[in-house]
This record gives C-alpha cells, structure tokens and sequence, in this order.
C-alpha cells in the first residue's frame, strides 16, 4: 500500500512539471504569433503610407468638424434658402470644395478663462453639446461657420460661440477640465469658460449654418420705426448686411434694395408675408417707381437667434402630472423631442437610457423618469400597466410605411445611417415587417383605449404645420412659447435627427402581402380615431 502511494506520489509530481512547461510552451507561442502579426501590420502600413505620398494625415488643427455639425443647418446660400444670393454666384460645391482650405484661414487665439454662470454669460451665442467627442478645434470651427468671433468651451463637453465676451476673466487654472474627446486640452471648467478668439482671414467668405431665409416681407403702416435699425454703408450684398445686424448682436436682417436694416424678433410677427416675392425684387432696383417699393424686405433670422432657444433646464418644480410622449418606434420621437425642448426650454425624459441621445445633449436622458422634472417622458411601451402609469399623453403617428422603414435603418445603420440593399432582400426584414407591422396597430389602439388623457399628433403635420402644431402641444403640456423660441424653432427644425442625404431604393420592399396585411392595419386604426371623435389619419396614410 505504501508503495501504491508512492508511485502516485511521484506520477503526480511528473504530470505538474509537464503541465508547468506546457503551459510556457502555449505562452510562448502566443506571444511569437502577436509579435509576427504586428510586424506584418507595421509592414503593410509602411506599403499603404508608400503608396500615398499626396495624402499627408492632417493634424488635429485642421481637422474638418463632424458632419454632424457640419451641416445642422442649411448653409445660407442652400437652393431652398434662396433669394438670398441674388447677385452672387451661388456654388455649392464650391465651397464643399474649398472646405479645407477656408479652415486652414482660421487664426485661433486664446483670450483666457472666464466666469460663467447664470448672472453671468460669457458668451450669448450658440450653444453645442457633445458629451464624448467634443474638441476644441471642433468648437472653434463650428462657431467660425456659424459667424461667431468667439469659441467657449465649458465642463469639457459644452461649446458656446459669440461676438462678445460679457463676463468677468477668471483665474488660469479654474478652467482645469480636459475636453472629452481630447486629452490635454483644457476645456473650461464648473463654471468656468476657455475663451478662443476666432478669425477668418478671407473677407467676405464666412459661412453660416444657422441661417434662415424667410421669405418677403410688407411693412405695415402703423408698424413702428423703434422696430427697424438702419445700418450706415451705402450699398449692402444680403452676406454683408447679414454679417453687419451678426455684429449688433441681433437676430433679424432686412434687405430692401440695397439698404440694410436690423432688427428684433418681434418685428416679424408684426408684418405681413407677401407670397409676390417680385414685390421684393421691384424694391431690389436703383429707381423705385413708387414709394409703395419700399414697404418690402427680405428678412434673414441671423445666427444670433440661436441664443434665444438653445439654452434649455429642467422644470423649477417638481410636476404633478406625468406626461408620456408615446411613439411606435421609428415614428420621429427623438425629433419631436429636440423640437418640444427647443420651443418650451425644458428637457425631456425618457423611460430609457440612451447614451448616445444623451451625448447629444438630452440631458434628461439620464434622469429618472418619474422625477417629476422634465417637461414629457418618451415611451415606446403599449402595455395597459405603463400606459395608466402616466396621467396624460401625447400620441405621436406615422405612416407605418415610413415608421418600418425608418425603425429598420436605425437597427441596421444607427440613428442617421440607411440599411443596405442586402438587408432589405434578407430573410430579416420580412421577419422583421412580420412583427413590428402589428406592434404598430396594437400600440396604437392600446393608448387610444387606456390613456386618460390623450393628444395625438402626426409627423406628418408637424413637417407641414410645424407652428400650429407646436402651438397645439404646448398648450396640451400647459406651457407657453415666446416668440424668440418659436422662430428659433422654425429655423432648426431639423437639429442633429435628420438623415443626410436621400437614398431612395431602386426596388419595392414590401410584398404584396405585407401591404394588404398593412392597409388592413391602417383602416382598423382609422376607424377608432373617428369612433372617439378624433380626426383620422391622413391621406396619404389610406391605401390607394
């Protein structure tokens, strides 16, 4: 038996030496595999660097921003934004063309570190959020398109532009937090703002994306003169007289002719629109036939408006009443959200967590969603349970056409890119249309039937009537709009939600069986509406 135990004994003590060396052998070998794939990475990075001797990579100051930002905002010579550029040649891909080299004109300075808080702005302007990515060369060359001669950055995330620095300069080292998409790089501080002047060196070519064309306008004759701020200079282009009313810090420029004038938001809503957009171009002529000519203007919303609705908080009470801001998904949920916050100033919640939505700037992503201090809620849920949680409700409605489409792309390609053409012809899209087709009349009907008080809106209107509509929902949240954010909001109805580009398919996705199944759906949620005396779909929702 003692040698029984014996020959164990040493068998064990052999199998733990070989295992021991084994174990090396498997190490070493790893290591010799991770140290020849790096060796042929190096190698092929050297071929590709070789290979493209004219694409240098541009350093971080020359960095065009994301374009996301890029292009927020129409650009002011945008065709639909026409007749701004009636003189000028209008080229677009021009100035796409020459992106590169205007922000190789930007002289960056650093003027220091200042005060900000609620008795004091630093700067007025726009107001950016980017809570993973933010750089300072970011925030420079967004408030550099955006006509802005200063950039702020503040607790690293928040980027603020301006044409004046309001605020009282504060010690060096208050502004000690790093931007969060670069290291090293100060970007401001709790309260505390790291102040860049921004300048272009080529006159005449600053670019904006925020603003906004608004048609021709008719001076009425009781309107007072207090309304209009005539700017000194004998002839003005619509960029220079825009540019001028940027640096009075004033949101509104009016051309008529070439005379410019500034102005405030009120006076828009004291004149008339004229659709007789010639009314304009007779006043646009050097010999005006009647002093009639001269009661038109063009009227421009400048950058400066943007101060007035972007700064948005929470509720300075706690509310009463819960409010959902109920969607299937893919209906334009989030959309709607950036306007409600836009228009009201108050953030919204959600039911959710979203990190992206939130490094976006909703930063009532992150609080609880019963705390009682945002303005709605965004739910996707239908169940009777978390539908009777909420004391009202908002019910937002697409096309369940557009609704499938869209909810397929953001699971496919993220919230602003499209799924591709093998994704539509895959077995998962008609799984998908299988499933979420009746989620969409069930989700529907269930709000209808076990909300206790309900609104219902349609995407579609809010695209077409987005003033009325806004009006509509701000009193449901028993909340009122000023006429500075209800303009702001007109002029950025889009935000960061909007899908660049079209990319429209060269084939139908949807069967004819999905479509009869579809259309069935559409008309059994048509004919509730109407039951409870509500206004039906829209047209274009009803099968043809």
């Amino acid at each position: 038996m003692a040698k029984l135990f014996y020959r164990l004994q040493h068998f064990l003590r052999r199998a733990q030496l070989l295992l021991f060396f084994l174990g090396v052998a498997y190490i070493m070998a790893g290591s010799v595999l991770l140290l020849q794939r790096s060796i042929v990475v190096t190698f092929q990075k050297e071929i590709d660097t070789a290979a493209l001797p004219s694409l240098p990579a541009p350093t971080r100051f020359m960095e065009v921003p994301a374009a996301r930002w890029l292009y927020r905002r129409t650009v002011i010579q945008e065709k639909d934004n026409q007749p701004l550029d009636l003189t000028e040649n209008r080229k677009d891909q021009k100035h796409l063309g020459s992106r590169n080299m205007e922000i190789r004109h930007l002289r960056r300075t650093y003027v220091g570190c200042f005060i900000n808080n609620e008795t004091e702005h630093a700067l007025s302007g726009t107001i950016l959020y980017d809570f993973r990515k933010m750089t300072s060369a970011l925030c420079q060359d967004t408030c550099s398109e955006s006509g802005f001669r200063y950039a702020g950055l503040e607790y690293g995330a928040e980027c603020h532009c301006g044409n004046r620095v309001c605020a009282q300069r504060a010690r060096g080292e208050d502004c000690n937090l790093d931007c969060r998409g670069e290291k090293g790089s100060p970007c401001g501080g709790v309260g505390r703002m790291s102040v860049y002047r921004v300048e272009d060196r080529l006159p005449g070519q600053r670019r904006y994306r925020t603003v906004h064309y608004h048609g021709c306008y008719k001076k009425p004759k009781n309107s007072t003169a207090d309304l209009l701020i005539q700017t000194s200079g004998l002839t003005h282009t619509p960029q220079q007289c825009i540019e001028t009313c940027i640096d009075q810090d004033l949101p509104l420029a009016l051309l008529r002719g070439h005379d410019c004038f500034c102005s405030h938001v009120p006076f828009l809503f004291t004149v008339q629109m004229s659709e007789q957009v010639y009314m304009c171009e007779r006043g646009n002529q050097t010999n005006h036939t009647s002093p009639y000519d001269l009661d038109y203007y063009w009227v421009y919303s400048t950058p400066v408006l943007d101060a007035t609705c972007k700064e948005r908080r929470f509720l300075p009470q706690k509310s009463s009443t819960l409010v959902a801001l109920s969607s299937f998904p893919g209906a334009g949920n989030t959309w709607l959200r950036h306007l409600i916050e836009l228009a009201t100033g108050f953030y919204t919640g959600s039911y959710y967590f979203d990190g992206s939505l939130y490094n976006k700037g909703f930063k009532g992503e992150k609080d609880y969603w019963q705390s009682g201090r945002v303005i709605c809620v965004k739910t996707h849920e239908s169940g009777q349970r978390e539908i009777e949680m909420f004391d009202s409700a908002i019910l937002l409605m697409r096309n369940p056409y557009r609704s499938l489409m869209a909810e397929f792309n953001r699971k496919c390609a993220g919230h602003l890119g499209y799924a591709s053409d093998v994704h539509w012809r895959s077995k998962e899209w008609a799984e998908f249309v299988d499933s979420y087709s009746s989620w969409w009349v069930s989700h529907a009907l269930a709000w209808l039937r076990f909300a206790h008080r309900l609104l219902v809106v349609h995407f579609e209107n809010v695209q077409k009537d987005l003033v009325p509509q806004l009006k509509t929902i701000s009193a449901f949240l028993n909340t009122s709009i000023s006429e500075e954010r209800l303009l702001c909001t007109e002029s950025n109805r889009d935000g960061h939600f909007k899908r660049s580009g079209s990319r429209s398919l060269t084939f139908d996705p949807f069967t004819p069986e999905m479509r009869a199944r579809i259309d069935e759906y559409i008309r059994t949620v048509d004919k509730v509406l109407r039951d409870r005396n509500l206004s039906g779909l829209p047209q274009e929702y009803m099968p043809r």
